[in-house]
């Protein structure tokens, strides 16, 4: 495996493999010998699993990290912790433990890895958790590189996002029926996870959720929060009717949309329009499902993701009826892609932290 993933890289420009670990205790000596930009992980591996190994990382010489998972329930789930950890995203394996067949993976592994160099090391420390770690390292390093001095665990200052506004405020009403619809990808399991616990049992609207996924992961998540939260949160099935204080997750491998079933709202799952910019679920397929119906105004939000997911969508959301768009703000997102995509239409009415958005989104919703 590790053979393998190392000549993913032989013939990069820009990005070199500086060595190789056994396990992860193996892989905290190479990283503070060798100083490496990013860090591939495996979650199963000996003498110290992948889990541990991350939290010991993120404590003492935070690195981006980009897991290895095995696409069953209990790697959806270590795959989960870890990035709750510290790991900045992760890859599918495409075959169990042991895939020999990672080529399938190669274009995705490669992208991460590059998108990973540019990841702020101090918003990926910035959740500190406390679970329990329930169980091979390959540092990478972009070539050429200058020497860093180690990230300590401060959050830098950062001067307040301005907020931009079109005056939605001023038509918005509290006692129209409501629904909250969210778009997130790269960092969006720990985004999630900071609002949709802070989301109070009581809220009158039901929640809408693309997180870019594979299939066999969003059920994972889905269980995760609805652990950890006040709200109830499900992967979304099709037929569900919509429901107040509940969370749906669309399935990895599935577009979400809606259709009006009597004075009710059903969940349609679909897997058979293709994938939009390369995703399925798709953020901007939500958005405009949602956007065909003026039954209740919408709160939009979009979070740390790379690409552009979710901005032709929020055109659509705002084309067509009452909408408040709220946007991640560059000071948390792991990728600033989607939100900063979202600003650049104009039509955001808010900029928020990832901590700030629940309570943002509790601004406009009973």
């Amino acid at each position: 495996m590790r053979k393998l993933i190392s000549d993913f890289f032989q013939n990069h420009p820009t990005i070199e493999v500086v060595g190789s670990a056994r396990n992860g205790k193996d892989a905290l000596v190479k990283i503070e010998q060798l100083r490496p930009d990013v860090v591939t992980m495996d979650v199963e591996m000996p003498v110290m699993n992948g889990l541990e190994a991350v939290k010991q990382i993120m404590d003492t010489q935070p690195v981006p990290i980009v897991m290895l998972s095995s696409t069953t329930q209990q790697g959806a789930e270590n795959t989960l912790i870890a990035m709750e950890n510290g790991a900045v995203d992760f890859i599918a394996k495409p075959s169990g433990t042991i895939s020999l067949d990672l080529h399938k993976i190669q274009e995705e592994l490669v992208q991460k890895i590059e998108q990973a160099v540019n990841v702020p090391v101090r918003n990926l420390r910035k959740m500190s958790t406390s679970y329990p770690s329930r169980t091979t390292a390959m540092p990478l390093t972009p070539k050429s590189r200058t020497p860093q001095a180690p990230i300590l665990p401060v959050r830098k200052p950062v001067a307040p996002q301005p907020v931009v506004t079109n005056h939605t405020a001023q038509k918005w009403s509290r006692t129209s029926k409501k629904i909250i619809v969210i778009g997130t990808s790269t960092g969006g399991p720990r985004a999630l996870q900071d609002v949709i616990t802070k989301i109070p049992a009581s809220v009158q609207a039901p929640i809408l959720i693309v997180q870019h996924m594979p299939a066999g992961f969003t059920k994972s998540l889905a269980n995760r929060l609805n652990q950890l939260s006040a709200i109830h949160v499900k992967e979304a099935e099709h037929g569900d009717i919509l429901q107040n204080g509940t969370a749906y997750i669309a399935p990895g491998g599935y577009h979400l949309k809606l259709r009006k079933v009597g004075m009710s709202f059903g969940i349609v799952l679909d897997n058979e329009e293709p994938p939009k910019s390369g995703h399925r679920p798709s953020v901007d397929i939500m958005f405009e499902s949602v956007s065909q119906y003026a039954d209740f105004d919408k709160v939009a939000v979009i979070m740390t993701g790379m690409g552009h997911d979710g901005a032709q969508g929020l055109k659509a959301l705002k084309k067509s009826g009452t909408v408040m768009a709220i946007a991640e703000s560059q000071n948390t997102c792991i990728v600033y892609g989607m939100p900063k995509a979202a600003v650049e239409t104009q039509l955001v009415d808010e900029i928020a932290d990832v901590d700030n958005i629940a309570q943002t989104i509790m601004k406009y919703v009973p």
